[in-house]
Formats: structure tokens, C-alpha cells, sequence
């Protein structure tokens, strides 16, 4: 019977490492040696999951277990347990889930599987949708308001027209239409319920490379009525010589007999025609929450329902139509209430074109909506033209622009009569485009 140990063979008697008695080397004899079983075959690699892996401290290696002795581990044995595979994030840490961590150390690494965004590709694409809808927004809010504009003024039925200069001329009117208007509005308003249309207020806007130019033509102007065209009837009236106060052409024929008139009396070419009547130009006032104006002196009107202390004051659409209108409580009549529509309608114009309009579509709409309403222009205006008049109405007050009324000599009674000097050479300042020196009364 074998007494050695499991899977040793030999004498018993033999002892390896003590030498022996024959002449022989030890290297050439038989040693005895420990018998190693096959190495069995690797297991496929399967996805790694965490082992459950003792505290080193403990001295735990699976490497030793079935079959190895001493300190020389079994080469020939696989445990499948990888000892250079690395868990947990590039930190040091474990995230829990085995090999399919983290990778990087939180210096803007990617989940495996999962690439990081591209952030300058999303950036290009957000802008690219901004400008989409701005677009659309802008292209729709044309239309919209292009669908809006009355264009039922016919210039070309205007006859005998002076040679246009260069810079742009608008002629804006005001006139006292109650259209639209109700019951309530023309009673709190101090309207009255008169029919038809008259004119309240005219004026001339030239915008020019030289600054913007606004004068006022009082509408008690003493001017000869020429031949014209009937607006309606396309019949040819001949000029007679008849002088009248300028509002008798627009009562007589409409805007353009008054835009016919203002020609022959000034030799002015004017481009463009304007007109709002009452209800549409307290809309816009209270659009825009009022404007603010400074009164230098206080003043009373029962017709037009003024009451004005002195200092500055946000003035509402009943208030601001009371403030142009008014012209029995100054002395100077027309002249005073021209130069009181001249500083309210830049004051207007300078805050209605404003970023805090533009862009805020709370304010804006419902101010393009009130004026759009009840505006009136020539067949060749576009909305480019009308937003161009506005800021150079505004530009009035800013600095660049010269507000005037129309120089005057005289009187025959109750009109006023043109300095007929003074006006030719505006005229040809005007159509110069020079920077105008005239002064007005």
C-alpha cells in the first residue's frame, strides 16, 4: 500500500533533497513529483458582473483553492475571476454598475452607449427656429396690417402737379369724422354729431438728408381754389379766382381738391396723403397708455372740454383730443392750436416709436390696430412710407428736425393771408432739400 501523500509515487524511503548514498548525481535520478490534473479549458468570456470580492485584509485569493499547497499557485487552473479588470468611474469610485461605468473622472465624460450632446449643433438649430418664427411673425404682421390701411385716396386725379423735389412730402390731416363713433363716444369726446367730414388740422411733414421739416397750414388760411378735376364725377371744374379758407377745399371736393389747392398755393409737390379722424386718434393715445406732455401754461375751453393745469401730465385720448382741438381759450386762435397740434403729435410720434412698442405685441397691435382702423391714405402709400413718416416725426422733436407754422403777413378779416415771400423761398428749400431757415408765425 502507497502511505505518500495523494498522487505522489516512488520508495517511501526515498528522500528528495537529502542526498543518498549512490555515486549519482541527485538531478539524475527519478524525483518524485506531484501529479497535476489536465488545465481545464477557459470558459467563454460572459459580460462581467461584480463579483463578490472579500476585503483583502483577509488574504482570500480563489487562485489557491483545489489543489495548490504552499505559496506556489496552480498555473494551470482558471477561476474565470479577471484580477486586472477595473471597476467604478475613472475616480476611484463605483457607480454600481460593474465594467459599464462612468468613464472620466467628471471632466465631462459620456455613459457608455450614451455620447455627450452636441451642444453647438442644438445652439445652430435653436437660433435657425428663432429666426423662422420671428419671420413668419413679421411677414404675417405686414399682411395684417397692409390689410388694414384705407388706400381710397386717388392722387392721380390730381391735375396740373408741380415738379416733385427731392425729399419726401406728406400731407396729414386731421379732420372731425365721427365714423364709427358711437353715441356715448361723441357725447364724452365733445364731438357733437355733425355729418360729413371736415378738416381739423392740416400739416406738411418733408423728410429729407437735411432733417425733418412740420409745418402747419392753419386751416383759416386765406387760398385761391384752381381748376380741378371732380374726385367722383372726373368733370373738370375751371378756377374762378374764388378765395376761401383752405378747410372750404376739403369740404368742397375731398382730399384731393385740398392736396389740388395746397399745390397751386405753394408750388410744394406733395408725395403722400395722410388722415385720421377723431376716433381713431384717441385709440391710439390710449394704446400706447397715454402721453406725457408738458403744458407751460394752465387753460380752460367748454367747447372742446379742455382743462389743463401747467406742468407735466399724462394726457389720455379724451384729454389729448381736448388739447388739439382747442383754440378759443389763446389769443392767437388757429395759430396758437397749430403750434399745440405740432408739439403734441411729436410727442406722439416719439412715444409710439419706441423699442417698448415695437417689440411688445401688448402694446403694439392694439396701436396698429386703433390708427390702422380709421387711417386713410393714397392708393401709393406702403406701410415702409407710413413708418417712415412717424419716425420723422419723431425726429421733429429730437433735435435733427424745424416745426413752423406757415408764414403769414396778414388778414382779411377772419383769414389769414400767406407771405407769399417767405413761402417761396421755403418752397424751394423744401424741394432742395436744404436745411430750412424760414421761420413761421
Amino acid at each position: 500500500m502507497n502511505d505518500w501523500p495523494d498522487r505522489r509515487t516512488g520508495d517511501r524511503s526515498e528522500r528528495y533533497g537529502r542526498g543518498s548514498a549512490s555515486p549519482q548525481p541527485e538531478s539524475a535520478r527519478a524525483m518524485p513529483h506531484i501529479q497535476r490534473r489536465p488545465a481545464q479549458p477557459r470558459r467563454p468570456q460572459t459580460p462581467p458582473q461584480r463579483p463578490q470580492v472579500p476585503p483583502q485584509s483577509q488574504g482570500y485569493d480563489d487562485r489557491y483553492q483545489d489543489g495548490g499547497y504552499g505559496n506556489s499557485p496552480d498555473p494551470g487552473y482558471d477561476s474565470g475571476y479577471n484580477t486586472g479588470q477595473v471597476y467604478g468611474s475613472g475616480s476611484g469610485g463605483s457607480d454600481g454598475r460593474g465594467g459599464g461605468g462612468r468613464r472620466g473622472g467628471g471632466d465631462g465624460g459620456y455613459v457608455q452607449g450614451r455620447p455627450a450632446p452636441d451642444w453647438r449643433r442644438r445652439i445652430k438649430l435653436g437660433a435657425l427656429t428663432l429666426v423662422v418664427v420671428v419671420l413668419a411673425v413679421s411677414i404675417s404682421t405686414y399682411f395684417w396690417a397692409d390689410s388694414k390701411l384705407k388706400r381710397e385716396v386717388d392722387l392721380s386725379k390730381v391735375i396740373d402737379r408741380p415738379k416733385s423735389g427731392d425729399g419726401t412730402n406728406y400731407l396729414i390731416v386731421g379732420s372731425d369724422s365721427r365714423e364709427g363713433m358711437s353715441d356715448e363716444e361723441k357725447k364724452r369726446l365733445r364731438t357733437g354729431s355733425a355729418e360729413g367730414k371736415r378738416t381739423d388740422s392740416m400739416m406738411i411733414l418733408h423728410d429729407g438728408s437735411s432733417g425733418p421739416t412740420l409745418i402747419s397750414l392753419p386751416r383759416d388760411s386765406n387760398v385761391e381754389i384752381p381748376t380741378f378735376k371732380g374726385s367722383e364725377s372726373g368733370k373738370t371744374f375751371q378756377g374762378t379766382g374764388r378765395q376761401v379758407k383752405l378747410n372750404a377745399a376739403y369740404a368742397e371736393d375731398g382730399p384731393e381738391l385740398l392736396v389740388r389747392t395746397v399745390e397751386f398755393n405753394t408750388g410744394l409737390h406733395i408725395d403722400h396723403y395722410v388722415e385720421i379722424g377723431f376716433g381713431g386718434f384717441a385709440k391710439i393715445v390710449d394704446a400706447i397708455g397715454g402721453v406725457e406732455l408738458d403744458i407751460p401754461k394752465a387753460f380752460k375751453d367748454k367747447k372742446s372740454g379742455a382743462d389743463f393745469q401747467a406742468g407735466k401730465q399724462t394726457l389720455n385720448g379724451e384729454q389729448s383730443l381736448a388739447f388739439v382741438r382747442t383754440r378759443y381759450a389763446f389769443a392767437g386762435s388757429d395759430l396758437d392750436r397749430t403750434k399745440n397740434q405740432q408739439k403734441f403729435l411729436a410727442a406722439l410720434a416719439s412715444q409710439t416709436a419706441t423699442p417698448s412698442t415695437i417689440i411688445n405685441p401688448f402694446k403694439l397691435y392694439p396701436t396698429m390696430g386703433a390708427g390702422l382702423d380709421t387711417l386713410i391714405v393714397d392708393k401709393d402709400m406702403s406701410l415702409w412710407s407710413l413708418a417712415n413718416m412717424f419716425f420723422a416725426m419723431k425726429g421733429v422733436t429730437g433735435g435733427d428736425g424745424t416745426s413752423l407754422n406757415m408764414p403769414i403777413s396778414g388778414s382779411t378779416g377772419s383769414n389769414l393771408v400767406w407771405d407769399k415771400a417767405k413761402v417761396k423761398q421755403l418752397v424751394q428749400q423744401l424741394n432742395n432739400d436744404e436745411k430750412v431757415t424760414v421761420t413761421g408765425n
